[in-house]
């Protein structure tokens, strides 16, 4: 749980200053942050777990696990980039058709995720990313997005105390 609050925090850091006409991020918005930050997350995580086992999942730097996130982070990088745009100032929208915008958000965003872990985290970690690890990668960045908008609705109603204020829109109800 607390991996998913850390990544709540990352999508914090997208949004403008806080106020009353904020927009918010719809599912598909934050899911293509999600993708396009969780390589670098997924990696920088493995370096943070070093004492796990050689051959954990997490651990991998390469491979068919981390090169499904990669594809689909390629594939999700303009949604992304629109999302982004649309939570920051205008003038932010030609910076992000740079090359190297997203190289730069991203090494920003993993450490802010994966400063957070401790060694004690990590068996667990590595149990997650090995039971998502069959999963497309769209399926996963919807669990950790659904999970987000789960927490700030948790938050809403006074369940969840250290809950971070994300800019992504309450999930519609089920009809």
């Amino acid at each position: 749980m607390s991996r998913l609050i850390a990544l709540a925090a990352v999508l914090s850091l997208v949004a403008a200053p806080a106020d009353a006409q904020t927009p918010c991020l719809n599912q598909s918005e934050a899911e293509s942050i999600a993708l396009v930050s969780m390589p670098a997350i997924i990696r920088d995580a493995g370096r943070v777990c070093a004492a796990l086992p050689a051959t954990s999942l997490l651990r991998r730097t390469s491979g068919p696990f981390l090169a499904k996130y990669d594809a689909e982070a390629d594939r999700a990088w303009p949604a992304a980039r629109q999302a982004i745009a649309k939570l920051s100032d205008p003038s932010v929208e030609v910076l992000l058709m740079s090359d190297y915008a997203r190289p730069m958000l991203t090494s920003l965003f993993a450490p802010q995720i994966t400063g957070r872990l401790q060694p004690r985290d990590c068996p667990t970690l590595d149990r997650l990313v090995t039971l998502l690890e069959p999963l497309p990668a769209r399926n996963t960045a919807g669990i950790v997005v659904a999970t987000l908008q789960y927490i700030k609705a948790e938050h809403a109603r006074g369940a969840m105390r250290d809950a971070p204020d994300l800019p992504i829109c309450a999930a519609k109800a089920a009809q």
